[in-house]
């Protein structure tokens, strides 16, 4: 049986279209499951549950979260955890006050029901996985949730979400961050991303601002999917692809993807004074084979990154005498 080609002509065709002025706005308006209130405390509880395990010691005051996509669910979730204040980046602005605030109450009744955490039965993509998904009352007490679920913090919330970036509001939600500037210096308690890394074209510029921004007893979280996302058949497949291919493809969007492996991501964190203290690697075999892969992925991929699919990377702040400044 013949095998089928790798290049799917449909993304390459898009990506073309996309020189021509006005083809490239139609991309980019946003897409995922953010939009879902289940999944955004499904991934907001999973990042939580994994990070107090892997040594984070209380629930985090300041929450910074880079792609959150069709709604700002994950950082409402993170207020009705207890956090002070949200700060939320994104390239494209995806998320709609009408839409946060319905989110909002769905979430609100989550977390008074003491919901169990959606698990991989109803959304099997996400990670990271957990030995239990039951609402975890060890972090989320009943005294801690009757306080942040009190119905004068629950309307400042509220009007947070109508008044962002405005005095006063707990959440901070933006676009065009790409500024070290963007947040404070040594403020945040926790930053997060669920599948977004691998779409940020300044990959060392992002790790140099979070390892800025985060406090030095902060802790980060991210999920990050190595697949080809339809670009190509097989899940590593665009590794197959030349720069010249790729830059076809990739056309004018406004994201796509960088391409950077596991490896990439491990080398980064430890350039910018992290020490990794926790993770989870999917495993899949690479159907590409590395002699078939574009000549600089060919040479530089570890044997590592050809059989990870997903991760999920967790990381703290290096103690100073073990690091480089910033």
């Amino acid at each position: 049986m013949a095998r089928k080609p790798n290049l799917k002509i449909g993304q390459l065709l898009y990506g073309i279209a996309t020189f021509i002025p006005g083809v490239g706005a139609y991309f980019g308006r946003g897409a995922g499951d953010t939009a879902l209130p289940r999944y955004c405390y499904s991934v907001w509880l999973r990042h939580l549950v994994t990070a107090s395990a892997n040594g984070m010691t209380a629930i985090p005051g300041v929450v910074a979260e880079l792609g959150p996509g069709n709604s700002l669910g994950i950082g409402l979730s993170a207020l009705l955890s207890g956090a002070d204040r949200y700060h939320a980046f994104d390239v494209v602005q995806h998320a709609q006050i009408k839409r946060n605030l319905a989110i909002l109450d769905e979430l609100i009744a989550m977390f008074k029901a003491r919901a169990d955490i959606p698990g991989p039965d109803e959304f099997p993509q996400v990670h990271p996985l957990l030995s239990t998904y039951a609402f975890p009352r060890h972090l989320l007490t009943d005294e801690r949730l009757a306080a942040t679920l009190a119905d004068d913090r629950l309307e400042r919330i509220r009007d947070s979400v109508r008044n962002q970036n405005k005095p006063g509001s707990m959440i901070d939600y933006r676009t065009r961050w790409f500024d070290e500037q963007a947040i404070e210096r040594g403020t945040v308690d926790f930053l997060l991303s669920q599948a977004v890394l691998e779409h940020i074209d300044d990959l060392p510029g992002t790790y140099r601002a979070m390892r800025l921004w985060l406090k030095p007893d902060g802790f980060t979280s991210h999920d990050v999917d190595f697949r080809a996302h339809s670009t190509a058949r097989f899940w590593n497949g665009h590794w197959k692809y030349s720069d010249l291919v790729w830059k076809l493809i990739r056309g004018r969007r406004s994201y796509l993807l960088n391409r950077e492996p596991y490896s990439a991501h491990l080398r980064l964190l430890a350039e910018n004074g992290f020490t990794a203290v926790g993770g989870q690697q999917t495993n899949a075999a690479p159907i590409i084979a590395r002699e078939k892969l574009a000549p600089r992925f060919r040479q530089h991929l570890t044997d590592q990154d050809l059989t990870t699919p997903t991760a999920v990377i967790q990381a703290v702040p290096a103690p100073a005498t073990h690091r480089s400044a910033p």
